[in-house]
């Protein structure tokens, strides 16, 4: 359970959690899981439809919207706070999501060092993409608030999404990452052991995020 109420300390406790050595891919979703779930915590949040300001509302961090944005979001420092950029001509569900996916970027940035994965991974940045995805997909699908709906008879995946604010998509793979569904992901060619590439954000091969920010 998270200890204390002051923002700042709740940024520290979160980056507290990541070990300060390279990491096994099984490892940091672990902690990414962990870290999402002492969010939660902290904002007491025990229903569906985790609040975007959850996030928005911290005092570290400035978010805003630029239409025509070629990335879902992107990150920077500006002090004394974190920019968040997202694109305001995606779905808000997307939105919502990409908002999440960048906070990750944020608890990992003192450890980026570490690149996550270990300085050797060739995959480094796509698993750290991967565990800002499984992050955000934590935080606004909790496992134990999917099984409370899913155990009380909401088992349809549009039900559930607009349940818990996020698309059809996403929410039948968190569906099929808890064990609730068949995998959704392999009757859809994507590779089928291991945590799959299930809310992965395309981007624009040619874009260059502004100078200093993680996309």
């Amino acid at each position: 359970m998270a200890t204390t109420t002051n923002p700042d300390s709740l940024l520290l406790q979160l980056r507290s959690l990541i070990p300060k050595r390279p990491l096994l891919k099984s490892e940091a979703l672990r902690i990414a899981e962990l870290q999402a779930n002492r969010l939660l915590a902290w904002g007491s949040i025990d229903e569906p439809g985790t609040p975007s300001d959850l996030v928005a509302g911290l005092p570290f961090v400035a978010v805003g919207y630029r239409r025509d944005l070629p990335v879902s979001g992107c990150t920077q420092w500006v002090k004394p706070r974190w920019r968040m950029l997202l694109c305001a001509d995606e779905p808000l569900v997307r939105q919502r999501f990409s908002l999440m996916h960048e906070f990750k970027h944020v608890l990992d940035h003192e450890t980026a060092d570490y690149r996550s994965f270990g300085p050797d991974d060739t995959e480094a940045s796509y698993r750290a993409e991967l565990a800002a995805d499984y992050f955000a997909a934590c935080v606004l699908m909790p496992k134990r608030l999917v099984k409370r709906l899913w155990g009380q008879g909401v088992q349809h995946p549009k039900e559930l999404a607009a349940a818990f604010g996020v698309s059809d998509v996403a929410m039948r793979y968190r569906l099929q990452q808890l064990g609730l569904t068949e995998r959704y992901a392999s009757r859809h060619g994507r590779h089928a052991s291991g945590p799959p590439r299930i809310y992965w954000r395309e981007r624009t091969s040619h874009v260059t995020p502004p100078v200093g920010a993680v996309a």
